[in-house]
């Protein structure tokens, strides 16, 4: 099943590619997964707060596009950028201030991610803005854009900021496996541009 998926996924992406320019060399393995981490809250993700033995406290909230959460009693929390198990040391330390919490746990859970998009542009089918649930890697974004089109050579690249820099990428090679790390995990706000 794997395999099968694998090269489809190499199908879609290569489907009239035409041979093309070579990328130069990359430490693929210096970019970040974020399936190695714990995931990073974002505007408009879907949280729950559950407060156990304070159903009153407990809650489902979106975050805001200013990042922040609305919580009964406590009011406005930062939730955007943290991770959460930060947001809820945050919430249990908020909750503290006015309700004794002895023998009560404080859990934080996404309950649907909706901050994690990307932008697909440049020679591929169906350019656009993609919204996952899930991690995907940058052959599979591609496909996402219905692949690449017949105007597409076999490089594209990636966009990407904090800290600002382009990885290049070798559709051919990353779809053959030769180099697994450079079918990198596309990460929030990348924009990947297929030449």
């Amino acid at each position: 099943m794997g395999r099968l998926r694998s090269l489809l996924l190499a199908l879609a992406v290569f489907s009239s590619v035409a041979c093309g320019a070579t990328v130069p060399p990359y430490d693929y393995a210096k970019e970040p997964d974020p399936r190695k981490s714990e995931y990073e809250i974002g505007a408009l993700d879907q949280i729950r707060v559950t407060v156990w033995k304070n159903p009153d406290l407990s809650a489902e909230t979106t975050v805001r596009p200013d990042g922040i959460i609305t919580l009964p009693l406590i009011g406005d929390v930062k939730a955007a950028g943290r991770t959460p198990t930060a947001l809820q040391k945050e919430i249990t330390k908020r909750y503290g201030e006015f309700v004794r919490l002895e023998g009560t746990t404080v859990n934080v859970g996404v309950a649907q991610v909706n901050s994690y998009s990307f932008t697909v542009s440049g020679n591929v089918e169906k350019a656009g803005v993609y919204k996952e649930r899930n991690y995907v890697t940058v052959l599979e974004a591609i496909a996402l854009a219905g692949g690449a089109n017949k105007y597409a050579g076999n490089t594209a690249f990636i966009v990407r900021s904090h800290p600002s820099r382009k990885v290049p990428i070798d559709l051919k090679r990353a779809a053959a496996g030769e180099i697994p790390e450079e079918n990198v995990v596309v990460i929030k706000g990348d924009i990947i541009v297929v030449q």
